[in-house]
């Protein structure tokens, strides 16, 4: 069995001078128009209470470019301007459904530098890829190759802080569907331990964070020391920063990458718990090392891979207590600190903290799929004596943080 899915392939690149010229002023303009359009529907709704969608917003910028201060944006493809008023309006459909805060101005030094071209303002041809408004194709490294017979739909090129050059191409592929298997695993996650299995396995944190701390602390340091209006000289030091960053960011993707795929290719069943790490993340003294883990992006890739190989993943509800549940005898201790790696129970059973609250996570999260009994403490039916109420199986993005 197969499944049919957009999926984006990213490589990076490496661009002539005049290129990186043109790249440069396209951003510039995408952000002037993102930031001219979102002041525009702002000011029309609360001085006139008017709503400006995507269409009065691209008569704007018609307007715009006839303008003498404005003319520039004339001299970048016009394809990337347009994307971006659409992104603004996807950007307030989000806030209107409560998915999303209000949008925000794009700001020069903080905001992500890109711009989006669709097929009409690029030409993919034998392995080369030139976009609109230049002469030559850019000087791609393919990393590994497109699905055979597909054309990218869409193309995003982009420049992050460490001054490196993306391009992200769209295209439509096929993906078979792993072996089935009777395989199932419950993850509880961790920081001594990344993860721990229902099978004992304890996968160790890389801590990629903190084995360059000593290196981001004294580049940090030599930028604290470069005024503001220095600006070559800053300018170096923040790439610098922003280097030491990009290396931790990439080995903590590979990482996660890695031990997602492994754990979607063994496994029929994921069972994973339900973390709130926008609320853990304000412990000052476990912040650093929670953001470190990245509990959610990990998440994130078992739910596509999930989807896309054809497992299941069941979230178990973040009350459950995985922990403080004897899996032998099903006693709930009244408190267990963080310190306390491993307890006795009543019935003289040892736990160890990691280990047996994986395997509680894998019971919960087996019941939940075969009954759809909820897993979460019935503290009602503990007073008036009736059962707990049957509920559906929890989806796969069920109690996902949105942006």
């Amino acid at each position: 069995m197969t499944t049919h899915v957009k999926r984006a392939f990213k490589f990076r690149f490496y661009p002539t001078d005049a290129q990186a010229a043109e790249l440069s002023r396209t951003f510039g303009c995408v952000r002037k128009v993102y930031n001219l359009a979102l002041e525009a529907r702002t000011v029309a709704w609360y001085q006139r209470r008017e709503r400006a969608n995507y269409n009065a917003t691209s008569a704007m910028l018609t307007t715009w470019k006839k303008t003498e201060e404005l003319a520039y944006l004339s001299e970048v493809s016009s394809v990337p301007l347009q994307q971006c008023l659409r992104h603004l309006q996807g950007a307030f459909t989000g806030f209107f459904e409560g998915r999303a805060k209000y949008p925000r101005f794009k700001s020069r030094k903080k905001s992500r530098r890109s711009a989006e071209y669709t097929s009409s303002a690029f030409r993919y041809r034998d392995g080369r890829l030139a976009l609109a408004k230049m002469r030559e194709p850019l000087d791609i490294v393919w990393s590994r190759p497109l699905p055979d017979g597909t054309q990218p739909s869409t193309v995003t090129v982009s420049q992050d802080a460490a001054g490196r050059w993306f391009v992200s191409l769209l295209c439509d592929d096929t993906i078979t569907q792993a072996p089935a298997t009777t395989h199932a695993v419950g993850i509880d996650a961790g920081i001594t331990s990344l993860v721990t299995l229902s099978t004992g396995e304890k996968i160790t944190n890389p801590r990629h964070e903190r084995r360059d701390r000593g290196r981001l602390a004294k580049a940090q340091r030599e930028l604290s020391r470069k005024a503001e209006g220095d600006g070559a000289n800053r300018a170096k030091a923040c790439r610098k920063v922003a280097r030491i960053h990009a290396r931790i960011a990439d080995r903590r993707r590979d990482h996660l990458h890695k031990l997602s795929s492994r754990l979607v290719r063994e496994n029929q069943t994921v069972v994973i718990e339900d973390l709130t790490v926008r609320s853990m993340v304000k412990n000052g003294r476990l912040a650093r090392a929670i953001s470190d883990a990245a509990w959610c992006e990990l998440r994130m890739m078992l739910e596509y891979k999930c989807a896309w190989y054809g497992r299941d993943l069941v979230v178990v509800d973040r009350w459950f207590p995985s922990s403080k549940l004897c899996g032998a005898c099903g006693t709930i201790r009244a408190k267990l600190p963080l310190n306390v790696r491993e307890w006795t129970c009543d019935c003289g059973v040892v736990q160890d903290r990691d280990g047996n609250a994986a395997k509680n996570v894998l019971a919960a999260g087996l019941a939940v799929s075969a009954c759809g009994d909820g897993v979460r403490p019935q503290r009602e039916s503990s007073r008036t004596g009736r059962s707990s109420m049957k509920q559906e199986p929890q989806r796969a993005t069920a109690g996902i943080p949105r942006p």
